[in-house]
């Protein structure tokens, strides 16, 4: 029954995946050579990585976005505030704690106990997803909100120990990841249906843009309480292996660790789901069936995928950047750190939740293909900006003031629908792939040319997450200009779909 769409998911997984592996091995064999055993966990982890993207993105299809909308769909026919906004912050918070992205980053944060930053940054996501519902059941701009909150995030920035602005920031693009994304896009599409104006569904873009913030808030008043001595940080270990029967088996070792770690990070979300379909849902056999075959796929998708980024791509990115920076020519890890970010961002799970969402809101307006290279020349610029902070080891302030800044001036100049996409995409950008790739791949090479691992390498995943706001919103900007001279400039999604059938100025 699904075989025909596992095909079409392993096509999308394999033109993800395939370039980076290319590019790496290109590397290892021309001026980063890279040992055996490293190369061999890289290989293992890669093949992993594209059946793990395979079924999860079916996964996500089928179970956690008709989960997602199910349960916003029928908070939203109670019609009582009072609930939608408990089971808003009860979501943010269980989601969050079951989400891989934050538990690979609290295990490189030494210095805070992993229960009291996860749970820290679980409450950050949970209070600020109530306040996105709010917006969205109030119709506060988008833009008021992030002017808001990201003055308080500056003016907490001033105060907050320097060694812990980078992990704040990282905190916040990796709240976001796979177990998010699918979930609260569709739960705010669904409790958008309380609406019946015309702006509503340009309104649903906007939520992961806003969970991205509560955790930034929350690690830096953390780290004002806490006052840790500093932020240390774990290596990745390095796989030894002297053969692939050994590399098997070392991988082998590993998948029960992440049976359980996502057994425990599905269980909430299910258990939730299961509560409201028992009390308020009743949803029929056939539906419940398929969103378990979907569970079931997120799961084994999740395991796969994990196991080889963890145990295959943590240990090749530490080692390619320590490699890299330790040439004479280190300049060199700058542009190749742009190639290398360029295609990472095709392997992003949530990558492709959102490219889906932002085609079926806008009826095809905005296409897919031109919302990921609009990311991938975002994420290339920012993987750019990062190996020059590890180089230089400029303060991590001196980049996202302005380009926030910009980022924030350009909501002024856009329709309100890029504003939301290109702050959720931000979000979306900086997922697993980001932590356990990027992340070690900057920090190998901090430790090669005798930098601050923690002031310097921490803050890849926050550049990550900025630079989108600013290139998808330029593509707002282009689509403005383009629109003045074809048709009237309207302001929401049902307003302008009229002519742009007609007049494919989104398709670039």
């Amino acid at each position: 029954m699904y075989r025909s769409r596992l095909t079409e998911k392993l096509r999308e997984s394999l033109s993800a995946v395939v370039p980076i592996i290319v590019i790496v091995l290109l590397l290892s064999v021309t001026i980063a050579p890279i040992p055996n055993s490293i190369l061999l966990s890289f290989l293992f982890g890669g093949v992993l990585l594209i059946i793990g993207m395979m079924f999860f993105s079916l996964g996500a299809e089928l179970a956690m976005e008709p989960m997602g909308q199910h349960v916003g769909g029928r908070l939203t026919k109670t019609r009582k505030l009072w609930l939608i906004l408990l089971a808003g912050f009860l979501l943010g918070v269980l989601i969050t704690v079951s989400e891989p992205d934050l538990q690979v980053l609290a295990n490189q944060v030494q210095s805070i106990p992993n229960s009291v930053l996860i749970l820290s940054v679980a409450g950050g996501v949970g209070l600020f997803l109530v306040l996105a519902l709010l917006r969205m059941l109030l119709s506060v701009r988008l833009r008021t909100m992030l002017l808001i909150f990201y003055i308080m995030v500056f003016a907490l920035a001033y105060f907050a120990p320097p060694d812990f602005l980078a992990v704040a920031f990282d905190s916040g693009g990796v709240t976001t990841g796979p177990m998010t994304v699918p979930f609260i896009m569709a739960f705010g599409i669904g409790i958008s249906a309380i609406r019946s104006d015309g702006k509503a569904a340009d309104d649903s873009f906007g939520l992961i843009s806003l969970c991205s913030v509560g955790p930034i808030i929350a690690v830096m008043i953390l780290s004002l309480i806490f006052r840790p001595d500093g932020a240390g940080y774990e290596a990745a270990v390095m796989p030894d292996a002297a053969n692939s029967v050994e590399m098997a088996r070392d991988f082998l070792g590993v998948f029960p660790t992440y049976f359980r770690e996502i057994a425990v990070a599905l269980l909430p979300i299910t258990g939730f789901f299961l509560i409201f379909q028992i009390f308020l849902l009743r949803l029929g056999r056939q539906t419940l069936m398929r969103i378990g075959v979907g569970l079931l796929y997120t799961y084994v998708g999740l395991v796969l995928f994990l196991t080889g980024v963890n145990a295959g791509f943590m240990p090749a990115g530490t080692y390619l950047g320590q490699t890299l920076a330790g040439l004479k020519f280190r300049w060199i890890i700058v542009p190749l750190g742009m190639l290398i970010g360029f295609f990472i961002v095709k392997a992003e799970p949530a990558v492709y939740v959102l490219m889906r969402q932002v085609e079926e809101l806008t009826s095809g307006a905005v296409s897919g293909k031109t919302l990921q290279r609009s990311l991938s020349i975002g994420v290339a610029i920012s993987v750019g900006l990062a190996m020059t902070r590890v180089l230089t080891g400029i303060s991590i302030l001196w980049l996202v003031i302005p380009g926030y800044a910009i980022a924030l001036g350009l909501t002024f100049v856009v329709p309100d629908m890029f504003t939301g996409i290109a702050f959720d995409s931000g979000g979306v950008a900086s997922g697993p792939m980001t932590a356990t790739f990027l992340l070690p791949f900057a920090t190998g090479a901090c430790l090669a040319v005798g930098g601050n691992v923690v002031t310097d390498a921490f803050g890849v995943v926050a550049m990550v997450a900025m630079t989108p706001l600013i290139t998808i919103q330029l593509l707002g900007v282009m689509y403005r200009l383009r629109s003045r001279t074809a048709a009237p400039v309207y302001e929401t999604i049902e307003e302008k779909l009229d002519w742009l059938d007609d007049y494919e100025i989104i398709n670039l």
